[in-house]
């Protein structure tokens, strides 16, 4: 048995014989926490996969917000992706530098934004290194496109659904952080905020998701972590991190696996533990 949505990700022998093909383009996501003191941008202009883009999920955001890399407007995201080349007609493949973090969290913003034709590199810029692939270092200049944006509101959740949801348990909560930031014993790495989870919440540490080199387990291994966690897969689940990232690898593999009702938490925890007002669990 292969993914329910195999279209959502794709291997990097996929990419290396697509790579020209005239209605494929590639998506630099690259993002780090800022205490590895690694920069995205200037890595990407040293090396990155022939013909991609660099998408920047801390600019391509609503930058108005006290929150990390929030979802933009529809009007900032589209006018954005234009620039890049990114719209209408063509099949979007993401990767970054980690292997699928930032990518799935790009991949989830084109949905959200009704862009379905969006996939992710299986295994990242690692794995396509690993293979001894191509890289460029001159920046492609993209013909401009038309993108029209459509927000999908099933798949965002705010503070307040979330606050709801505490109450009436009507979805199911899944955090991809650690066991140990998820019980509150080690501490966040965004200081001010609190230590534990949202409660009732289900943990699945995304890592645990991916084999070795960084790809997607196989479907039924899929469903056995996420299972494991106590999640029921016939009811709907909100995924969530420490900003909305990580989430994301959440949403994706439960998709893979064919799971149809899928939102993310954006203001993750950063938002949840830095507030008062919201109750938590260690």
């Amino acid at each position: 048995m292969g993914y329910s949505n195999p279209q959502s990700l794709v291997s990097t022998e996929w990419l290396a014989q697509h790579l020209n093909a005239p209605d494929v383009r590639v998506v630099d996501a690259s993002w780090y926490m800022p205490q590895l003191g690694r920069d995205p941008k200037a890595e990407f202009a040293a090396g990155h996969i022939p013909g991609a883009v660099f998408f920047d999920i801390d600019e391509i955001a609503d930058t108005d917000s006290d929150l990390p890399h929030m979802l933009p407007s529809p009007e900032k995201f589209s006018s954005r992706c234009r620039r890049l080349g990114l719209g209408d007609g063509v099949r979007i493949v993401v990767y970054d530098g980690g292997g699928c973090t930032a990518a799935a969290r790009v991949w989830w913003t084109f949905r959200t934004f009704g862009h379905e034709d969006v996939s992710v590199l299986d295994g990242g810029l690692p794995k396509w290194k690993a293979e001894n692939r191509p890289l460029a270092d001159l920046p492609d200049i993209p013909r401009e496109r038309h993108l029209s944006a459509r927000f999908n509101s099933f798949l965002v959740r705010d503070v307040d659904q979330m606050l709801a949801n505490v109450k009436s348990g009507r979805e199911q909560v899944l955090d991809a952080r650690s066991a140990g930031r998820f019980s509150g014993s080690d501490p966040e790495p965004r200081e001010g905020l609190r230590g534990g989870h949202i409660p009732g919440s289900f943990n699945t540490p995304y890592p645990d998701l991916l084999k070795d080199d960084g790809t997607f387990l196989p479907p039924e291994a899929l469903k056995e972590v996420l299972t494991a966690s106590g999640l029921d897969m016939k009811k709907p689940v909100i995924t969530t991190c420490g900003s909305g990232v990580t989430a994301c690898v959440l949403a994706l593999a439960l998709h893979l696996v064919g799971h149809r009702q899928v939102a993310v938490y954006d203001g993750s925890w950063t938002e949840w533990g830095g507030r008062k007002d919201t109750p938590v669990e260690r």
